[in-house]
């Protein structure tokens, strides 16, 4: 139980990363001209992904979610996916509906609940790279991250 516990624990922390996005396009107050800046986006690497043999239909899955310096995701959800993240390097801004932003440093984690909606997820240095640990415990088969480009 302990470990099954441990595993829930780490799944969350994984939903606190985010896929890919970009700026607005800024508009200038001259003749019609638009400058479209983009930021950087995160990149997912799964380590492990492995069927729960106590908990049927339940897949966990462990990743590294590496954030280039001033990197930003996409709101995103992680279906009904438990979500644990873990700062392994640097530090990342992250909001969580309508939960107040929060800044964690190295050595710090969180955790998501399923159908979180992750709203904000970036990196806060311009000079350095953010890197998470991330662990997932999803429904089997379900996409780990759905971008909201709404939001």
């Amino acid at each position: 139980m302990r470990i099954a516990g441990g595993l829930l624990a780490v799944a969350t922390l994984t939903a606190a990363t985010a896929c890919s996005t970009s700026d607005q396009p800024a508009h200038s107050k001259g003749p019609t001209t638009a400058v479209a800046s983009t930021r950087p986006s995160e990149t997912l690497k799964p380590l492990l992904q492995q069927a729960l043999p106590n908990v049927k239909g339940k897949t966990f899955t462990s990743a590294i979610v590496d954030f280039p310096p001033n990197a930003r995701a996409m709101p995103h959800r992680h279906g009904q996916a438990f979500v644990y993240a873990y700062v392994l390097e640097g530090t990342v801004r992250s909001k969580l509906d309508s939960e107040p932003v929060t800044t964690y440093h190295q050595g710090e984690n969180w955790v998501e609940q399923p159908g979180a909606h992750h709203v904000l997820t970036e990196n806060t240095s311009r000079t350095k790279r953010a890197i998470l640990l991330v662990i997932f415990v999803s429904n089997t088969g379900d996409k780990l991250k759905v971008d909201d480009p709404r939001a």
